[in-house]
Order: structure tokens, then C-alpha cells, then sequence
């Protein structure tokens, strides 16, 4: 989590906020409803921000049906291949 607020206050400094980074870590994925929900902001603004993350590499966007979910791939991979030495 902590490399990921550095590259994004480093990379997307007007876009990075705590309440949008604890809303990538809060699960694996989100959704344009969970940062609408999250942040209180619109779902057009809630869509750019994704997106954005998305083309800078932040997050993966995936399409099921008619709707998009964006993947924390660094938190998922902790998730398959947790790194040693941590138990």
C-alpha cells in the first residue's frame, strides 16, 4: 500500500487521495459504485479516476456484463504468492 500512495502522489499527484487508495486496498477489486460511494463523488468523476489508474497501471480494468471492475493486481498477488518470511 505504501509503494503504491508513493507512485501515485508521485505520478498522479492530483488525482491521489488517502480515501481513494484505502478504497483500492479495501478488497481486491472495485467498482465505479464503491468509489462513488467511498468518496461522495459522481459517477462520471468516480469512472475517470479509474481509468485513469487503470492506464497508468495502478489497477487492471476487467469487463463482466455491463460493468467494469478495476483489479488491484499488487494486492492480489499478495494474495497467490505471499511473500515469505511474514508468518
Amino acid at each position: 500500500m505504501a509503494g503504491m500512495k508513493h507512485h501515485m502522489r508521485e505520478g498522479l499527484p492530483k488525482l491521489y487521495s488517502q480515501d481513494l487508495l484505502n478504497n483500492l486496498f479495501r478488497h481486491p477489486y472495485t467498482r465505479i459504485d464503491y468509489v462513488v460511494q467511498d468518496l461522495g463523488v459522481t459517477r462520471q468523476t468516480a469512472a475517470k479516476y479509474l481509468d485513469t489508474l487503470a492506464s497508468h497501471g495502478f489497477v487492471r480494468k476487467h469487463q463482466a456484463g455491463r460493468h467494469n471492475y478495476y483489479v488491484n493486481a499488487a494486492l492480489v498477488g499478495l494474495f497467490i504468492d505471499p511473500p515469505e518470511g511474514n508468518g
